[in-house]
């Protein structure tokens, strides 16, 4: 049974006119099968002759390891259950406009190749453009990487935020919850708070040219000290405008602090760039820019109950420390230390003054010796032991005279002694034999000072 059914093809093809087409080729029957490389190499053959071709879908799995010259991507229909494996160059996922990832439609360019050894067929890409919302991704990054270029990110451009400004202006769309949580929150934490509200168009054509006029006149308001860009959540397409280039060059050259406060926390337009300030959500916009009354007051009653406290703590010591300086006992006795000092100082002036006393006792000594001295040696002492000074008077002068040849006979002569003088002539002369003997051998002979004495 098995036989006459694998002859049947080859029968019933003989018939149906192939005889001629079976000399052109090995005939291919149960007796005589292809092997699998045949197959392999003929598929191989037929996809080649599709060259490159472009092919969208949505990624759904990426698998690029560090270290490897091959990313392995596959990528899903969007319509039909069915999906077709990927290869590329990992330089070509990290030079992508959009970052890839899983859930990413795109467009890519390539080329089918079935690999003969395993039987799987795998799409070389050299290309991948995203799609849809990629598209528009990719766009908001090449303008992102413009404005950063110019330095339209860097924080050194950005305002102050006032703290509890006057009057808060908050463009927004017309009864949006944006509007709604914006005015309620910054009410509820400070009652007083104003705002001047101007309701545009947050989304499609006419958004940017409505909220850049709101921009200017309120940017132009005396009273207005900070701006707040708000608007709920959406998706890409929705929150495009406020990704557009007029309005973040509109933003930074503003002259009043503006607040971006778009979407909700995974959402980032460029004017979150490009604001002074970026707040997560709406809600988060009111909180920041109004402080809350109640922590307020708390924060105040708590800093007035440590500022007494520390006022209490420092008049305490210094209390302590005035009540230790009085238990001193230079403070409890004044007067002990001068009394100390009184007692020294006395002492002290006793010791000068018998100092003083025992010193003059013996300058005194010495004055006294030195004068019994001098009067010992001294011309009346020698008059007074029986000499005496003879001089001879021509005139008004005196002369001493010290030898017999000084005053001849009738020579006027003025004799001194202890007593007096006398007056007398000389009548004669006698030399002595020995002109030394009568010279006193401890006296010399009167000097010149003699003629002082009279």
């Amino acid at each position: 049974m098995t036989e006459s059914h694998a002859d049947a093809p080859a029968t019933g093809g003989r018939a149906s006119g192939e005889p001629a087409r079976s000399a052109a080729r090995p005939a291919n029957s149960a007796e005589q099968p292809w092997p699998v490389r045949s197959i392999a190499m003929k598929v191989a053959q037929w996809i080649d002759r599709l060259g490159s071709v472009w092919v969208e879908g949505q990624i759904t799995q990426i698998n690029a390891r560090p270290g490897t010259r091959t990313a392995f991507l596959v990528l899903r229909d969007t319509a039909a259950d069915m999906s077709l494996s990927i290869t590329c160059d990992p330089q070509l996922l990290r030079a992508a406009a959009v970052p890839l990832q899983e859930g990413s439609r795109v467009v890519v360019y390539g080329k089918l190749s079935y690999f003969t050894g395993r039987g799987t067929i795998s799409l070389r890409v050299t290309e991948i453009r995203p799609v849809g919302i990629g598209e528009l991704l990719a766009r908001i990054e090449r303008l992102k990487a413009l404005l950063a270029a110019e330095g339209l990110f860097d924080p050194r451009l950005k305002r102050p935020i006032p703290f509890l400004p006057k009057v808060i202006g908050l463009i927004t769309g017309r009864a949006s919850a944006a509007e709604h949580d914006v005015v309620t929150v910054a009410r509820q934490r400070w009652p007083a708070v104003r705002f001047e509200i101007r309701n545009t168009a947050v989304q499609g054509p006419t958004a940017v040219p409505q909220i850049l006029d709101a921009l200017a006149e309120l940017n132009d308001h005396p009273e207005v000290e900070v701006i707040v860009l708000a608007r709920g959540g959406g998706s890409v397409e929705d929150l495009l405008p406020f990704s557009d280039e007029t309005l973040c060059r509109a933003i930074v050259s503003a002259t009043t602090p503006i607040v971006s406060a778009i979407g909700h926390e995974p959402d980032n337009p460029l004017s979150d760039y490009v604001a002074d300030l970026r707040a997560a959500t709406p809600t988060d916009a009111a909180k920041r820019l109004v402080p809350d009354a109640a922590a307020e007051l708390a924060g105040v009653r708590e800093l007035r109950a440590r500022s007494a406290a520390a006022l209490r703590g420092w008049v305490d010591r210094e209390a302590r420390a005035l009540q230790q300086l009085r238990s001193r006992p230079v403070l409890a006795d004044p007067l002990r230390l001068l009394d100390q000092r009184h007692d020294e100082v006395e002492r002290l002036r006793s010791a000068a003054r018998r100092a003083v006393e025992h010193t003059l006792t013996a300058e005194a000594t010495t004055t006294r010796h030195l004068r019994e001295k001098l009067t010992a040696v001294g011309p009346a002492a020698t008059l007074a032991r029986g000499y005496a000074v003879v001089q001879r008077v021509a005139g008004t002068e005196r002369h001493v005279v010290r030898t017999v040849a000084e005053s001849p006979p009738g020579t006027q002569l003025r004799i001194r002694v202890a007593d007096g003088a006398v007056t007398a002539a000389a009548l004669g002369s006698q030399a002595l034999t020995n002109p030394l003997a009568g010279t006193p051998p401890t006296s010399a002979p009167p000097g010149p000072e003699h003629e002082e004495l009279s």
